[in-house]
């Protein structure tokens, strides 16, 4: 007869499951308000995501308890508590676009608030936990919820967008699910660390041993395919200006920043196995990626006449300069991963915002409603709003001294250290491409005459807080040279304390 296993709350360690189950009570709060209230508006809602997602950041900062817990299903070491700051961070400024001056279709239900907070709560969990279950219960909590509020804007083109995302998304989970049962079997275990201690042993992944080397390629493959669709790797991007195209510009900011952060951790903990392995041929795998991933679609952004699908292709090239950062594998690049991503967040805010602020209700031509030509002679006709948007898309070029400057000279430099110089070059050589790109709109804004008979009006959309969070965001902006120091020392020590 088999002996009952005791088990105290004490070795559950439910502290590490805290920040998480904040976020989902929050979200199942605000389905109950709304089933008590039915007319509320939709500021009580942001207000309500705001307050949890605070309350959610200071649980989190507040755990001081050890990092395993739940059956060694979770993990808070460092690495997870500074990339859930990140990510409750950016959600916080995403929301606050959710107070808009005109009412949109996707704002006017309770359900949108509750699916962005679940949608969080999944990104927590997948940063969290070197365990691929959980990995993708988190995963797909959080696509979910994207795929049904980026319909929710209801609209053809949004949900022909949301379609593509759960299409492309449905495939790459089924990758992974496959990716996971290949090291499952290989291994024995769904544990990265303990699949690590396995393939790591002397001789295992040897050409010598061919069978299971064959296996640990296939499993690679399968998973480097799902992971690089949700960090619209190439050439798993095709998805992203479509989609982004698709969704309203809050949403869009929010799927260029956030999800992406939940995936570079994962991209972390489950490539570091391998970069440290030294495999000629997966280290060539990710090398190739990488610098087809920044200039590729560098390349093709030069092409685009609409500011949203150059920003989308931009977002991407962005993705591809940050996983650089993984495959150079030491903690300087670590270190730079996070400085750049927590950079790229404040600046990808700020842009996407204006393009927020400046939406109208109604567009004749609603396919391309951020065409450059509709901004020609901004400067003329508001020239604030056109100096604080040419300052966003200046800060994305890399220009000194705004803010994603001093993210892409830390990753240069720990490129540079790392003996990379080719890789570093690479970086260097698409900056100055992106910059011709970035100029064209602020051409359009400030070298053009206003369009004849043009019906534009901009800031339309803007509300106080709206405005007042974009603010904040071109004060960051400003002053990020007096940051970087401060940023860099927690960064520097939270990555010290990661778990792998």
């Amino acid at each position: 007869m088999l002996e009952p296993i005791n088990i105290s709350l004490d070795t559950l360690n439910l502290g590490t499951l805290a920040p998480m189950v904040i976020a989902i009570i929050g979200a199942l709060s605000i389905l109950l308000t709304d089933l008590f209230n039915k007319d509320k508006h939709k500021s009580l809602y942001v207000i309500l995501v705001v307050l949890f997602l605070i309350f959610d950041l200071f649980t989190l900062l507040a755990f001081s308890g050890d990092e395993r817990g739940v059956f060694d299903l979770m993990l808070l070491d460092g690495i997870a508590i500074l990339s859930q700051c990140i990510i409750i961070g950016g959600s916080i400024l995403f929301i606050l676009l959710g107070l808009s001056k005109l009412r949109f279709q996707d704002f006017r239900y309770a359900e949108y608030f509750a699916l962005y907070l679940f949608a969080v709560a999944g990104f927590q969990f997948m940063v969290s936990s070197d365990s691929l279950i959980l990995i993708f219960v988190g995963l797909e909590t959080a696509s979910l919820a994207l795929y049904t509020m980026i319909a929710m804007h209801n609209r053809m083109v949004s949900i022909e967008a949301a379609v593509k995302y759960f299409t492309m998304g449905a495939l790459a989970a089924a990758f992974f699910v496959f990716g996971s049962m290949i090291f499952y079997g290989i291994t024995g275990s769904l544990e990265l660390a303990q699949i690590a201690q396995v393939l790591t042993q002397e001789g295992f992944l040897s050409h010598e041993n061919y069978a299971n080397y064959v296996l640990v390629l296939v499993g690679f493959v399968f998973m480097f395919a799902a992971i690089g669709f949700k960090l619209s790797l190439f050439p798993y991007h095709v998805w992203v200006p479509d989609v982004y195209q698709g969704s309203t510009s809050a949403m869009a900011g929010f799927l260029s920043v956030v999800p992406k952060m939940a995936g570079f951790v994962v991209a972390l903990r489950f490539f570091e196995i391998f970069i440290h392995a030294n495999d000629p041929i997966i280290q060539t795998m990710l090398y190739v990626t990488v610098i087809l991933t920044i200039t590729v679609p560098n390349l093709i952004a030069l092409q685009q006449k609409d500011i949203k699908r150059m920003l989308a292709y931009s977002s991407i090239s962005n993705a591809g300069m940050a996983m650089a950062a993984i495959v150079i594998g030491t903690q300087q690049a670590t270190s730079a991963l996070f400085l750049y991503w927590i950079l790229f967040t404040i600046t990808n805010f700020g842009a996407f915002g204006m393009l927020w602020m400046n939406r109208g209700k109604e567009y004749n031509d609603y396919s391309s409603p951020y065409a450059f030509r509709k901004f020609s002679g901004l400067a003329k006709i508001s020239p604030f709003t056109a100096s604080i948007l040419a300052m966003f898309l200046f800060a994305l070029t890399g220009l000194p001294p705004f803010a994603l400057f001093w993210g892409k000279m830390y990753l240069v430099a720990s490129a540079v250290n790392a003996g990379q110089i080719a890789l570093a070059i690479i970086i260097v050589l698409n900056s100055v491409i992106a910059a011709y790109y970035y100029l064209r709109p602020i051409s359009y804004m400030f070298l053009r005459d206003p369009e004849e008979g043009s019906k534009t009006k901009f800031m339309e959309n803007g509300s106080l807080p709206m405005k007042s969070a974009v603010g904040f965001a071109v004060f960051l902006t400003l002053i990020s040279i007096f940051l970087i120091d401060p940023l860099l020392n927690i960064i520097t020590f939270y990555v010290s304390n990661a778990g792998f």
